[in-house]
C-alpha cells in the first residue's frame, strides 16, 4: 500500500488527476504526458518535458528539461526553462486525503524577461493566464463520493529555486539586455497546513515562481535604469567640460 500511495501522490501532485493510471502503462511516460498537457491548459503555451524519473520505493524522483515557450508576440523562444526538478516525498506523514511533501527544488533554471514598451512582460502574461486558468475551489467535501482521494489536500514544506539564472531584456525601453544569476529563492510551508487541492499544486508552483522572477525582474530593471541615468550624467558633464575647456 505504501508503493501504490507513492502513486498517487506523485500523479496527483504534477498531473492533479484521477486514479485512471492504474489502468496500466509507463508511469514516467503518463506523468510526462501529463505535466505537457496540464501545462498547456495553464498557460496556453506549448509546455515540454524532456524525461521523467520517479523512484517510487524511496519516494523520490526527478524531472528534468521542462520548457514553457513564451507567447508568440516574444522574441525569445522560452520564458522559462527547469534544468532539473526533485521530489522529496514524505512518505511517513502522507495520509489518503492529505500529501506531503518535504521539498521540490527546482536547479539551475532560466528565466527569460522581455519587457515590452508599455511596461508589460512575457513573465506577467503568463502570471495572467494561470490566473484565469487555474482550477477554482470547491467544497469537495459535498461533491466528492465518502473515501474518495480523486483530489488529496497538498502541503510543501519547502520550494526552492536554486541558481536561477536571468536574462532581463530592456532594448524596448531604450537599454540592452541584462543577465543576472540570483540568489536562491526558498518558500516555506506552501499551501500552509491543512494543504491546498492537488489539481490546484501545478498553478500555485508556477505562480510563486513566476511572482518571484516578476519581482526581482523589477529590481533589476530599476538598478540598471539607474545605472544608465547616472552614466548619461557623467557623459553629459564630461561634455560640457570638455566645451568649456577647449
Amino acid at each position: 500500500m505504501k508503493i501504490l500511495a507513492s502513486i498517487v501522490v506523485v500523479i496527483l501532485l504534477l498531473c492533479g488527476g484521477a486514479l485512471w493510471f492504474l489502468a496500466g502503462g509507463s508511469l514516467n511516460e503518463l506523468i510526462k504526458a501529463q505535466i505537457e498537457s496540464q501545462g498547456k491548459a495553464l498557460t496556453e503555451q506549448t509546455v515540454t518535458v524532456d524525461t521523467v524519473d520517479i523512484q517510487l520505493t524511496k519516494g523520490a524522483g526527478s524531472i528534468l528539461g521542462i520548457k514553457l515557450p513564451n507567447p508568440s508576440k516574444y522574441t525569445y523562444p522560452n520564458a522559462f526553462t527547469l534544468g532539473e526538478v526533485t521530489l522529496d516525498i514524505n512518505l511517513e506523514a502522507t495520509k489518503t486525503d492529505h500529501v506531503v511533501l518535504d521539498a521540490i527544488i527546482i536547479n539551475s533554471p532560466k528565466a527569460f524577461v522581455q519587457l515590452t514598451e508599455n511596461g508589460n512582460a512575457n513573465i506577467k502574461e503568463l502570471m495572467d493566464t494561470i490566473e484565469k486558468n487555474m482550477p477554482k475551489s470547491e467544497k469537495s467535501s459535498e461533491t466528492k463520493p465518502q473515501g474518495s482521494s480523486i483530489d488529496p489536500l497538498v502541503t510543501i514544506n519547502k520550494l526552492v529555486l536554486a541558481d536561477t539564472a536571468l536574462t532581463v531584456d530592456l532594448t524596448a525601453l531604450g537599454n540592452k539586455e541584462h543577465s543576472a544569476t540570483l540568489p536562491n529563492i526558498t518558500l516555506t510551508k506552501v499551501g500552509g497546513d491543512a494543504g491546498i487541492p492537488a489539481s490546484q499544486v501545478g498553478g500555485v508552483i508556477a505562480k510563486e515562481m513566476l511572482s518571484e522572477i516578476w519581482r526581482q525582474t523589477k529590481k533589476v530593471q530599476k538598478e540598471k535604469i539607474k545605472e544608465k541615468a547616472t552614466e548619461e550624467l557623467k557623459e553629459k558633464a564630461k561634455k560640457k567640460l570638455s566645451e568649456l575647456f577647449n
